[in-house]
């Protein structure tokens, strides 16, 4: 049985009263606090209280630098009464960090504790608590001494409601570093004042070798950036700390992305931290991927062109043979030979090996009623959506409209003429897989007992096409007078 899992806007419209800024901020909090718990190797629990005075668990994560101090998921806990009840309250109502040593050794929330208040213009509108498990704790050297007063710091500015940042860009890009991946820590001047191993090694990526602590982190990445390749506007902001900005340093055939998040007390800055990482097997897997997407368009828009050679081939040859069965055969190839080209056409257009394939429809539609109903009317109607479809479906699909409609027209409609209504059901079968229904009905004088369906070859191709599609086709009375085809066909999963 499913489990409903709840959003973090969701629980807090459910167990607080905050207004839609707060919400927002909140959110801003809950997206880059993973930093604050990989810093700090512990777990963060964010507490929203409720009208009637309990504090609810909105949200939980988890350090990726360490082990984890609750096994179980912590949201919709709650406390409304006992130890932890009472320090929530007096961390709101005081609006200042309390930090408890150790508790409970005996019970599974042995660790130590952090409360943090979370402030937006000087109001506490929720409750982070950091969670250490004292006995996992690795032993304290330089990389955790600095990882954890790094974390301070940012609890310090979420009590003051400096972090997170607003002006913070969102929408990450893949390869967004972490605080795994390598962390440089800046004093107010730029200047480097740690790296972990990983932040040296991104370093070394970019051509630098000698000593980085002490060394501008700005003169290290213009020193080394000796290819011509553009320069991110945003990258002075990042090297030198100023902003909460990211950027993606191209040298020497490698690329570092690398994002900053300034440091300050009482909105003076006093620092900075960048993160680091080497993204050049990540951006040179995506440069083939996207030379291989434009090799696939390219192919597509080739075969769609030598289609529409072969289809000018046979019109040609179809105006030098007499009026008669030859010349129709051959108009009738090379408005299929086209009807193909047309799917090759939006290939030829998107990323992807799928098709909207409403537009094809439209525009295969029209062309059927262009050069068919040259002398009587012919109305066209649609309902429904076929949406998008793989490219092997939709090449079938677009040959059994094609006939189907021509079908319509000639044999249905006649010299009378009409309309052409065309229903369209998007769906899944029993089996749960995709398919569709299709009704193409003319309003034209029926079926000729005289000319049974199938006996022509564009109706054979039709039904060859269907059973292709595992679907299957049909002829019926149209009320009030006409004809209806009706065909259903399996369609294969986008992805």
């Amino acid at each position: 049985m499913a489990t409903f899992v709840a959003t973090l806007r969701e629980l807090l419209r459910e167990r607080a009263t905050l207004t839609e800024q707060d919400v927002e901020w909140l959110h801003l909090l809950v997206g880059d606090w993973q930093l604050i718990a990989d810093l700090s190797f512990a777990d963060l629990i964010l507490w929203a209280r409720g009208t009637d005075g309990t504090w609810a668990a909105v949200a939980h994560v988890r350090p990726t630098t360490g082990q984890l101090v609750f096994i179980e998921d912590q949201v919709g806990h709650s406390e409304y009464e006992g130890r932890r009840h009472r320090l929530l309250e007096q961390s709101a109502q005081e609006q200042r960090i309390i930090r408890v040593r150790q508790v409970d050794s005996g019970s599974k929330d042995a660790g130590r504790e952090e409360y943090v208040p979370v402030v937006r213009d000087g109001h506490v509108i929720a409750l982070m608590t950091r969670h250490t498990n004292p006995w996992v704790t690795r032993t304290p050297g330089r990389l955790e001494i600095t990882y954890l007063a790094t974390a301070d710091a940012l609890c310090r500015m979420v009590t003051g409601g400096e972090f997170p940042h607003p002006a913070a860009p969102t929408g990450l890009r893949r390869g967004s570093p972490r605080v795994g991946d390598g962390v440089i820590c800046l004093d107010v001047d730029g200047l480097i004042t740690y790296a972990s191993p990983n932040g040296v090694s991104a370093l070394h990526r970019l051509g630098h070798h000698d000593e980085v602590v002490g060394t501008s982190l700005a003169q290290i990445v213009t020193d080394n950036m000796r290819d011509a390749y553009p320069v991110d506007e945003g990258l002075p902001l990042v090297v030198t700390g100023r902003q909460p900005w990211r950027t993606e340093i191209v040298s020497r055939g490698t690329t570092v992305s690398m994002r900053a998040i300034p440091l300050t007390e009482s909105g003076q800055r006093f620092g900075a931290i960048v993160l680091a990482r080497d993204i050049g097997e990540l951006r040179r897997r995506e440069r083939e991927l996207m030379t291989k997407e434009a090799t696939i368009r390219e192919i597509h828009h080739r075969v769609k062109n030598n289609l529409q050679s072969v289809a000018a081939l046979l019109r040609l040859q179809a105006r030098r043979v007499p009026d008669g069965d030859a010349r129709t055969a051959l108009q009738e190839a090379e408005r299929r030979v086209g009807t193909i080209a047309m799917v090759h056409d939006q290939l030829s257009q998107g990323f992807d090996e799928t098709v909207d394939f409403d537009s094809i429809a439209q525009r295969g539609l029209h062309a059927i009623v262009e050069v068919t109903a040259t002398d009587v009317p012919v109305q066209t109607e649609t309902e429904g959506t076929f949406g998008h479809l793989r490219a092997e479906d939709a090449t079938s699909l677009a040959m059994i409209m094609s006939e189907l409609v021509q079908n319509a027209i000639e044999h249905g409609l006649g010299e009378a003429g009409g309309t052409v209504r065309i229903a369209v059901t998007r769906g899944t079968d029993d089996r749960g897989i995709g398919m569709v229904r299709v009704v193409v009905a003319d309003n034209g004088s029926g079926i000729d007992p005289k000319r049974r369906p199938g006996s022509g070859l564009g109706t054979q191709i039709v039904q060859s096409l269907v059973a292709d599609l595992q679907g299957r086709i049909w002829w019926e009375p149209n009320t009030p007078h006409g004809t209806k085809a009706i065909f259903t066909a399996s369609l294969r999963p986008l992805v």
